[in-house]
């Protein structure tokens, strides 16, 4: 077993050269890369399934009781200044390993089918291997340093994905959006590393945390900077795991195709930040004032994401603010020192996300053979309804995904969801509260999710909603209409545009009912519905297999022989009471979005014309991206036209200034210059009389 570690290198460099290698080809041989677009695709997910097999054998050996291994060179030093580069297998890395890996693995096989007819095939599976392989890379860094070089090769990987349809404006707006929201975030981070090396002189996460508390409780550091640091390297993951108030960026990812979102939802750029919570976890758990301020960040998320999820229509972008609270519960769970049940619920939400997201890519490539290629008509869960009997292998996988993030028990969010909220009301009560209503809030709009798509009768067709959709589309784009924008009258029609765009992923024209997708879009659905079913038995109170592999560094947890476990009187009613209130929170969400949205027992738009402030609270995202609009994009174009007059007039007005005295002196002096010694020497003379007469009446 040595020898696989030896070469546990390669998982992140297979991708890697599969990505080299196709976008040398992209650039050198462009036509006949192009051509060869099934063989690209299969070297890309070869190389991937390898590095697949590869983390398979590492957790297997890991689970078998095998120690950490790690391997390092000397990359730089200067003085007493060392900097070490290499890799760490522990089992946090093997689990993480074979999430990332299965999860690419699947949705690359998922691409073929969704891009099928897109010209850009070939350069997306490039984006793709590109992408996993940062974040393996990512996974297996050993130290600080490392970790933020390939966390910057993730979020360069982002913008590239997420703007891969780069001529439509929206998505060239996400992705600056998020490489923009995304920089605050990690100049915090840098901020924080540099500041740890100062008081610490080390880049080791384990050398840091001893250092570190070390100081503080000799008083060479103060409590207070210790604070500032964890909370400085913490802004990282709050922007790249999209936590408020650096959240913003996420939702309008999905201008980027549906197997990417899958991606950056389940197992890359949002699971980056809780993994390094996870690895700089000896940091944090020593200083109390970071601990809560991850916590309550989390819980602010977690509520936040859960009710802009209530009122949104774009079936990717209520899954967006789904997987902004998800995150939520995991960061809130690391903040409450539940360093398991925080990475349990990143295992357990990374298969089911990773599937209702690809599950969303089915129903779109379904709707658009009815509505067209126009994301407004073939996102919107208003002019779906009754895809069950159409698409039948999508509508099951989905509803396995909905009952796995509602916490309906023995699917796998119930026991990872439960363990944090138990965590939680231990810690902290009001904070258990904030989480056990984002609970029930869950399970409402993901069940209002699956009754609007795939129950009741099929809406494709319904002028009046057609006609809705594109007044709201007529309203959102006149606000900003202008050089460059879309002209509203391009969106009122009573039917949907017939014409194909260059991006489609497929090339049927219009029927009159949408169809289930092909075997390499199903297949992905149906092996990630078995994890998302039954992966969560691993981590269940009475054989918590998982805590016994991952828990925290330094934390000592008993070996579980197989079996059954039966728990203690007092654990056991402390399990019934927490599990059965989270089932309790969530059977109300799902009974009320029942009414709502299946029996129609309940009119919603009703509520709503009662509540308008919450409603439009909600449907307005808290007016947080307005007040951001206002106040920093407004106002650095204020700041900007002002430095500009700045400098037309006061800068330029001094440069131009001063060449001009100069251009009038050299004129004024050049006639004195006749070469006259004594001529000189009278002007001399003349400067001096004048010093003299004024020193004289100073």
């Amino acid at each position: 077993m040595e020898t696989i570690y030896q070469y546990a290198w390669l998982i992140p460099v297979l991708p890697l050269a599969a990505a080299t290698i196709i976008g040398l080809g992209l650039i050198s041989f462009s036509k006949l890369t192009s051509r060869l677009r099934q063989v690209s695709a299969g070297f890309v997910v070869f190389m991937i399934g390898a590095a697949m097999t590869l983390s398979f054998g590492l957790l297997w050996s890991q689970l078998n009781g095998h120690a950490p291994y790690t391997q390092m060179i000397e990359w730089a030093a200067a003085g007493d200044f060392h900097l070490d580069m290499g890799y760490t297998i522990d089992h946090l890395t093997a689990l993480m390993l074979v999430i990332v890996t299965t999860v690419a693995f699947l949705v690359m096989i998922y691409t073929d089918g969704y891009m099928a007819h897109d010209p850009g095939y070939v350069r997306f599976y490039a984006y793709l291997s590109l992408f996993s392989s940062s974040m393996l890379g990512l996974v297996i860094s050993p130290n600080l340093v490392q970790i933020y070089i390939f966390w910057e090769l993730v979020g360069m990987c982002s913008y590239l994905l997420i703007g891969f349809w780069y001529d439509r404006k929206a998505a060239a707006d996400a992705c600056q959006k998020a490489f923009v929201v995304n920089r605050v975030g990690d100049f915090g981070l840098l901020l924080g590393i540099l500041g740890l090396y100062w008081a610490t002189r080390s880049f080791d996460f384990e050398v840091i945390g001893d250092r570190l508390q070390e100081l503080v409780r000799s008083g060479a550091l103060s409590g207070g900077i210790a604070a500032l640091l964890a909370i400085l390297v913490f802004l990282g993951p709050v922007a790249k795991s999209a936590q408020f108030p650096l959240h913003v960026w996420l939702p309008d990812a999905m201008e980027g195709p549906t197997p990417i979102s899958a991606l950056i939802h389940a197992a890359t750029m949002v699971a980056a930040g809780v993994f390094l919570i996870a690895r700089m976890f000896p940091v944090f758990e020593h200083i109390p004032t970071a601990m809560t301020v991850i916590a309550w960040t989390g819980g602010v998320t977690a509520f936040l994401g859960a009710t802009i999820a209530i009122t949104q229509m774009d079936i990717k972008k209520g899954l967006a603010y789904s997987t902004m609270s998800q995150l939520g519960y995991m960061v809130m769970a690391m903040g409450v020192g539940g360093y398991s049940a925080g990475l349990f619920h990143l295992m357990n939400h990374a298969y089911f996300k990773a599937m209702m997201f690809l599950g969303s890519g089915s129903v779109i490539h379904g709707m658009e053979s009815v509505v067209g290629h126009n994301a407004a008509y073939a996102q919107d869960m208003r002019l779906m309804g009754g895809l069950r009997k159409y698409m039948p292998i999508t509508a099951s996988t989905f509803f396995v995904g909905v009952l796995a993030i509602s916490g309906i028990p023995p699917f796998a969010g119930f026991w990872s969801k439960d363990e944090i909220l138990g965590l939680t009301f231990a810690a902290n009560p009001v904070l258990w509260l904030v989480g056990w209503l984002t609970a029930g809030i869950t399970a409402f709009y993901m069940f209002r999710m699956y009754f609007l798509t795939f129950e009741g009768e099929f809406r494709g067709k319904d002028k009046a909603v057609l006609n809705q959709i594109n007044a709201e589309q007529l309203q959102a784009v006149g606000l900003n209409f202008g050089p460059g924008a879309m002209n509203p009258q391009e969106l009122i029609m009573d039917t949907p545009p017939d014409a194909h765009d260059d991006h489609s992923h497929d090339a049927h024209g219009h029927d009159s009912t949408p169809h289930e997708s092909p075997w390499t879009m199903a297949l992905p659905l149906v092996i990630l519905a078995i994890p998302s079913a039954l992966i969560g038995l691993v981590g269940t109170p009475f054989n918590n297999y998982f805590e016994a592999f991952i828990h925290a560094p330094g934390e000592v947890v008993e070996t579980l022989e197989p079996g059954f476990h039966a728990l203690p009187k007092e654990k056991l009613t402390e399990f019934l009471i927490m599990g059965g209130s989270s089932v309790g929170i969530g059977l109300i969400g799902l009974t009320l979005a029942s009414l709502m949205y299946f029996s129609r027992k309940i009119n919603p738009s009703a509520i709503a014309e009662k509540i308008p402030v919450l409603y439009n609270l909600s449907k307005n995202k808290w007016y947080i991206d307005d007040i951001y609009y206002n106040v920093f994009v407004l106002g650095s174009r204020r700041l900007a036209r002002q430095v500009l007059e700045v400098d037309s007039k006061v800068v330029d007005g001094v440069v131009n200034l001063t060449g001009l005295v100069t251009l009038l002196t050299g004129e004024t002096l050049k006639y004195l210059e006749n070469g006259r010694a004594q001529f000189y020497a009278l002007v001399v003379f003349a400067a001096v009389l004048g010093l003299v007469i004024f020193s004289g009446v100073a």
